[in-house]
Parts: C-alpha cells; sequence; structure tokens
C-alpha cells in the first residue's frame, strides 16, 4: 500500500514538473507576449519575466518592441525630369501595438519592407534630379508619412526613413561634370573682370594722385627698388620715368639772370627830332681865312 502511494506520488510529481515545463514561458525585457487561447486572442498582453500558459491549449507569441533597422533595396525609377536613376534607403521602425501587428497583418516585417519598396518609386517619379540630389530632408519626411500611414493600422510605428544613395548613369555624371565645370569657369572670369574693374579704378586715382604730387612718384620708384632688392638678384634692371627726370629739373636751382651792356637806347619820338636839327658847320682855322682874304 505505502508503495503504491509513493509510487502515485511520483507519478503527480513528475507530471506537475512537466506541466509546469510545459507552461513555462519567459518574456525577456524588450517583447511583448500575445496568448492566443484556441485560435482567440486574450485581451492582455503578458510583460517580460516569467509567465504561465496553459499547453496544448494557449499559444504564446513573442513580438518584438525594439527599433528595427530594415535596409531597402535599390530601387530604379525615371524622375520628373526624365532622368533615370537608382534609389536605396533605410526604414527604423518599431511595433507599439503588439495584439495589431499579430492579428491584422501576417508577418509585418515583409509589409513594411514592401510598403517602403513602392513608396520609394512613388517619390522617385514625383521628384527632380536636383531634389533627390540636394533636398533630401524633404523627401525623408514625405517617404516616412507615406509608408506611416498604412503601417499605424498594423501597430507599427515608422521612426525615421533616410535616402542613402542616389546611383545615376555614366552619361548623366560627366554631363554634370561638365555643367558645374563651365559654371566653375564662368564665375572664374566674372570674378577675374571685376578684380579687373577695381584695379583700373585704383590705378587711375594713383595717377590722379602722382600727377598732383611728382614726389610721389619717386616714392613708388623707391619702393620698387627695395622690393626687388629684397630677392638678392645679382642683376638690376630698373626703368628710368621721365617724369622722375622733370621732377628733377624743376627740383634743380634756376640759373641767375646774366648781365650784358647797357646800351643807349632811343626811343622813336627823338628820331625825327635829329632829323630836324642843322648839320654843324665846319669850323674853319684863322689862317685859312687870312690866305682867303688876301686872295681876295
Amino acid at each position: 500500500m505505502v508503495e503504491e502511494l509513493v509510487a502515485a506520488g511520483v507519478t503527480l510529481a513528475s507530471a506537475g514538473a512537466v506541466y509546469v515545463m510545459a507552461a513555462a514561458r519567459v518574456v525577456k525585457q524588450y517583447e511583448r507576449g500575445v496568448v492566443l487561447r484556441l485560435g482567440r486572442l486574450r485581451p492582455e498582453v503578458r510583460g517580460p519575466g516569467f509567465t504561465m500558459i496553459v499547453p496544448g491549449i494557449d499559444k504564446l507569441r513573442k513580438v518584438n518592441m525594439q527599433i528595427v533597422t530594415m535596409p531597402v533595396p535599390g530601387q530604379e525609377g525615371i524622375t520628373r525630369d526624365n532622368v533615370t536613376v537608382r534609389v536605396d534607403a533605410v526604414v527604423y521602425f518599431k511595433v507599439t501595438a503588439p495584439a495589431e501587428a499579430i492579428i491584422r497583418v501576417e508577418d509585418y516585417r515583409f509589409a513594411v519592407a514592401q510598403m517602403a519598396q513602392t513608396s520609394l518609386r512613388s517619390i522617385i517619379g514625383k521628384s527632380e534630379l536636383d531634389d533627390l540630389l540636394s533636398n533630401r530632408e524633404k523627401l525623408n519626411q514625405g517617404l516616412e508619412l507615406m509608408i506611416d500611414s498604412p503601417a499605424v493600422e498594423w501597430g507599427v510605428t515608422i521612426d525615421r526613413v533616410e535616402i542613402k544613395d542616389v546611383s545615376l548613369p555614366e552619361t548623366m555624371k560627366r554631363s554634370m561634370a561638365r555643367q558645374a565645370e563651365a559654371d566653375r569657369e564662368r564665375r572664374a572670369r566674372v570674378i577675374n573682370a571685376d578684380a579687373e574693374l577695381q584695379a583700373s579704378k585704383k590705378l587711375a586715382e594713383a595717377a590722379k594722385e602722382m600727377s598732383e604730387q611728382p614726389a610721389a612718384l619717386q616714392l613708388r620708384l623707391l619702393q620698387t627698388v627695395v622690393a626687388v632688392a629684397a630677392e638678392k638678384n645679382s642683376t638690376l634692371v630698373l626703368p628710368f620715368p621721365v617724369e622722375l627726370l622733370r621732377f628733377l629739373e624743376r627740383a634743380a636751382p634756376a640759373p641767375g639772370p646774366v648781365q650784358q651792356p647797357q646800351q643807349p637806347v632811343h626811343s622813336v619820338e627823338e628820331q625825327p627830332v635829329q632829323e630836324q636839327l642843322p648839320s654843324p658847320q665846319p669850323r674853319l682855322d684863322p689862317g685859312s681865312e687870312g690866305s682867303n682874304s688876301r686872295q681876295d
């Protein structure tokens, strides 16, 4: 009798242990448990830790609540300005309603992946090439809204969507490179012309100042000599401007007036007076008069 009781107790203990092992479940911290009893959803969601279910009757489905990083394969499309591109992206999402993610959609990961691919193709067709290359933030927001609208019903929230890379054909890359090079050359020419204009204005102002102050030209020449001599050249060719000669000529002392012998100056009015004067009579010697008298 005692042996039968011991055997029955051992059997019950073994059955209890087997039942506990079959019914025991452990839910991790980043997971939530959804219980289906005879195919029907139980309202409570099992939290992290140890939990029990009815073996053979209940079925526990664990749902990961972490943020899932899902790469979107590269999608080829034609932009609004008729350029063929290939764009790939990455989607960050997480499950916010475990029961909805299990009941409403068969595989929420596969559903989000397909929705992301179709939304990416739609974004490519609605955008231009310049927007894909430079205005990605706006496209990311639009893509996130397109994916998040149906995903909310699946108990999934899209955290973020990023466009990773935009692949262009080789011909388009060469065309864009030529366009950028031409644009840079145009800007360089405009900047060079503007610099020449400003330099010409400054040179004109400097020439005007030097024309008013001839000494400035000499100072500029001396500065040029100092700048050239600082390079330790063995031969120095120095231009000699004509303005410097004029400056030296002006700075030289003027020679004194040359004294010339004074000459009598006759006025024009005195000449007719001298012409009216009688000519002087020759003087006769007394001897000559006596001889003349004798002859008479």
